[in-house]
């Protein structure tokens, strides 16, 4: 089994180039230092740290070692801070966390009493979010879309229409909606990856044999609005995401024919082993307009 203080031990050498250094940071002795790097390195019969001029180096395999060490020290933090000093962690995806739930979390926390748990919330691209969740670094997740696995439950919170944006000026802004065959031949920019936009695509495309073709991948819907609004293309959002922008005449949102192209806002939670244990009081809260949801148990 690896050992914390040595996986700490090994990071803070990676992070100092140098086991002194390490040592002082840590508070440890140099030799306790060097024996910790040992230790892991006979446990795992490889080669972690080459000393050299410039000072010490990861090798290799420390460094497809890090991101786990770094995640399993993250999680003992959790572990401690959970029986210690409680807190909710709620992770959202992007655009959820921007454009959909800051209103429900302020509300939620307005009704929260003094000795009720403490809430946090991260918000990262998709892929991010559902790593921690499924790591116990977050313990409710929103997010674009999710893949069922053991040990979580999940409902459908919202279904949240995508709309097509363009600058006020261009051809498509004077149409009442987008058929299914004009957006197959349009060319979009690219928001954030890992959002489930082009799978959601797919499937509701599946008999054309022509796709939309991405011309950028600006990263988020915030850049995405701005190279709209600049007449660099246009692009597929949240109807949420631009409710101010178009409310002030900068970008036209156009909807898709019979408003048919949605996604589904994924809230999903850590299963509890025992039926007796409550879930989270949030999800409680979130699903309060929504207690009909699409339910999923893995």
């Amino acid at each position: 089994m690896l050992n914390l203080i040595w996986l700490k031990s090994l990071i803070t050498v990676i992070e100092q180039h140098s086991f002194q250094a390490a040592a002082i940071e840590l508070g440890l002795a140099q030799p306790t230092i060097t024996q910790h790097i040992q230790k892991l390195e006979e446990m795992l019969k490889v080669s972690l740290i080459q000393r050299g001029r410039s000072g010490c180096q990861p090798t290799e395999h420390a460094l497809r070692l890090l991101p786990y060490a770094e995640s399993m020290l993250r999680l003992q933090d959790r572990a401690l801070l959970a029986i210690q000093s409680p807190t909710l962690k709620v992770g959202a995806s992007s655009n959820i966390g921007i454009y959909l739930l800051q209103p429900y979390l302020h509300d939620f926390l307005r009704q929260q009493s003094l000795e009720q748990d403490k809430l946090d919330l991260l918000i990262d691209n998709n892929p991010t979010v559902a790593d921690k969740l499924e790591n116990a670094e977050i313990d409710i997740a929103l997010m674009e879309w999710w893949s069922p696995k053991a040990g979580f439950e999940s409902k459908t919170w919202k279904t949240e229409p995508l709309v097509l944006i363009t600058p006020m000026d261009h051809p498509l802004a004077k149409l009442p909606s987008i058929s299914k065959s004009m957006l197959a031949g349009l060319d979009l920019i690219g928001g954030e990856s890992g959002s489930g936009t082009g799978r959601l695509l797919k499937t509701y495309l599946q008999d054309f044999q022509q796709m939309p073709k991405v011309t950028m991948q600006l990263g988020s819907t915030e850049a995405v609005k701005q190279a709209v609004r600049a007449g660099l293309g246009i692009s597929l959002v949240f109807a949420s995401s631009v409710a101010d922008e178009v409310r002030h005449g900068s970008l036209c949102a156009i909807p898709i024919e019979d408003n048919a192209l949605k996604k589904s806002i994924q809230l999903v939670w850590r299963q509890h082993p025992t039926a007796l244990q409550k879930r989270p009081g949030f999800v409680d809260y979130l699903l309060q307009d929504n207690p009909q949801g699409v339910y999923s148990q893995s």
